[in-house]
């Protein structure tokens, strides 16, 4: 009976972390791509510093991040001091303000689909710089990813989408998603070698390290001379009300997000993590091309599918992966 119990409970978790994962995320994504396509006010203007939605997104993670320590932590030391994240910082603000600024080349269904190819610049990187040979399966898995993205970008997009777009320009809204993922992957690998040399590092200490650094660097980057691009976009927002609403909406969906992943992670594993956040993506799509305006052709729709159809099959590769090392194990 005490195991149905746990076991229901585990399945009430679990179901509770994709409802907060889908819920934050998904209206994230919509209120991204409204500051992006929108036009606010009487004058018709679009709030073209799309990167200080970084800077404001560093701030409220901070501060959350900074809370959630005094209320959870247990005191205990040993943790990455804040200081080791400073070149991680520099990629992670450079990395997420360019996937922002993309929106005013690409829509937000063409985004999402580039930046689910993570997979094919780390297995570039892993066969070119360390010589690591992958299997037919994991192959299949960036063929389908690189061709559904690939072909995705090469269609045609409706002209109701190219209208809502600030400056069109599809070659260089991709040049910038995969600079985008360039840039996470040398984020990821730095957060790994942080985390190998300080093992107690919890986190909200990642949290905090990162958004802090990130403020840093976007506060001397947006506001460190006269008519920076920050004095614009506060300007900006005092002006249109409504666009500073939704930028703390946007804020705050980010940093509610980020609590549910830490809690799937340490409940279930980042595999968990990685099959919520991927199907999270898909459903983004599916709510932009219907509330959004954003109308996808059939054979858009079929990049779509191959697309996720290459990460399904790699949640699964690894999933079985999983479970062989865990069968190695038992005996021991």
């Amino acid at each position: 009976m005490e195991a149905h119990v746990s076991g229901l409970r585990r399945v009430l978790v679990l179901a509770f972390c994709v409802a907060g994962i889908w819920s934050a995320y998904i209206y994230q994504g919509f209120l991204q791509e409204t500051l992006s396509t929108k036009r606010f006010g009487p004058d018709g203007k679009r709030f073209e510093h799309l990167s200080f939605l970084n800077l404001a997104q560093n701030v409220v993670c901070l501060i959350w991040s900074y809370i959630m320590i005094k209320l959870w932590s247990s005191g205990s030391s040993g943790g990455a001091p804040w200081w080791t994240f400073w070149s991680a910082g520099i990629t992670n603000t450079i990395g997420p303000a360019m996937g922002i600024e993309a929106l005013k080349y690409i829509s937000y269904p063409a985004q999402v689909l580039a930046k689910s190819s993570k997979m094919i610049p780390v297995m570039l990187m892993g066969t070119l710089v360390y010589g690591i040979r992958y299997t037919f399966p994991e192959y299949l898995c960036t063929l389908l990813v690189a061709g559904g993205v690939s072909t995705f970008a090469l269609l045609k997009t409706s002209s109701k989408t190219i209208s809502k777009l600030a400056h069109p320009n599809a070659p260089l809204g991709y040049g910038l998603c995969f600079l985008n993922l360039a840039f996470d992957g040398f984020t990821n690998a730095t957060q790994d070698s942080v985390n190998s040399r300080y093992p107690k590092t919890s986190a909200w200490d990642i949290m905090l390290g990162m958004n802090l650094w990130g403020t840093i660097y976007n506060l001397i980057y947006m506001f460190g001379w006269p008519h920076a691009i920050g004095f614009e976009a506060v300007q900006f927002c005092k002006q249109h009300p409504e666009a500073a609403w939704d930028i703390f909406l946007y804020c705050l969906c980010g940093a509610v997000g980020q609590n549910f992943i830490f809690l799937t992670i340490s409940r279930f594993g980042s595999l968990a993590n990685t099959t919520i956040t991927t199907t999270r993506k898909f459903v983004s799509i599916v709510v932009s091309s219907l509330l959004s305006g954003n109308p996808l052709s059939p054979k858009q729709w079929g990049c779509v599918v191959m697309v996720f159809s290459g990460l399904s099959y790699q949640i699964y590769l690894k999933w079985r992966k999983l479970q062989r090392l865990q069968k190695k194990r038992k005996p021991m």
